[in-house]
Parts: structure tokens; sequence; C-alpha cells
């Protein structure tokens, strides 16, 4: 059975649905299982060997070991998650969102605490009358 998905055409924008979720979910198990001390000990030990214990596509442990974040969340990524990566090695969120984009960590700061990005640039792509109710 087919689902709509007028969220699609947002630029910039992957959401987290189902589909993303079935495709990322041994990633964001792997992501998750940082919250705990040990695992992110041997992660940081022999990072190649931990990302191998886990069912993740070559792709999916490429991102890692490059730090790419777009590209895992592309992959099935889920930001709550994989940034739990950044965080072993001490980063804070603000600077992992940062990395996201072509700011700085001060001026993403700046830009949130602001109002966050314009709309401008960032509404569908299609003729606003195809736009979800209450999203034109």
């Amino acid at each position: 059975m087919a689902v709509d998905k007028p969220y699609t055409d947002i630029p910039g924008t992957t959401i987290f649905d189902t589909e993303q979720a079935a495709k990322g979910y041994w990633l964001n198990q792997m992501a998750n299982s940082l919250k705990n001390a040990a695992n992110r000990e041997r992660f940081i030990a022999d990072e190649d060997s931990y990302l191998d214990e886990w069912k993740m596509s070559e792709d999916q442990k490429q991102a890692v070991r490059d730090r790419d974040f777009n590209r895992m969340i592309e992959l099935g990524g889920n930001i709550y998650y994989i940034s739990k990566i950044r965080a072993t090695e001490g980063w804070s969120y603000a600077a992992i969102v940062a990395s996201m984009t072509d700011q700085s960590t001060e001026d993403h700061v700046a830009m949130m605490v602001a109002g966050g990005r314009s709309i401008e640039g960032n509404r569908y792509t299609n003729d606003p009358s195809d736009a979800p109710e209450g999203d034109s």
C-alpha cells in the first residue's frame, strides 16, 4: 500500500518516518548503545570492531567513521541517537548540530536563540495549494 508523503519536498529536510526508522534501525541501536559507559570505552578503543558487532550497512559504518551526520540521517539515523557518537568524544549537542551546517557553533546557537532559520527557502517546493492543510 502506497503512503502519501507530502513532506518529501521540504528543501534540506529528511523526515524520520517509519521508512527511515526501518532503514536506520541498527545504526540507531548502535548509537543508542553509547549511553553505556563500558560501550563508549569499547567504541573509543576500537571503533571498527565495535561497528562490526552491529548489522549496519557498510555505508552506515563509513558515515559513522567520517562523522558525517547528514549522511547518517540519509541512511536512517535519528539525530537524537546518532548525536551520542560525537557526545562520546565530548562534543556538545549545539556543536554536533552546527557541524551539519556551514555555521560555527557560536553562529548556530545565535541563530537558534534568535528564533531559528528563516522560513524563506525552506517551504514546500510544490505549489502552496499542494501543502498539507495549515502549511501554506
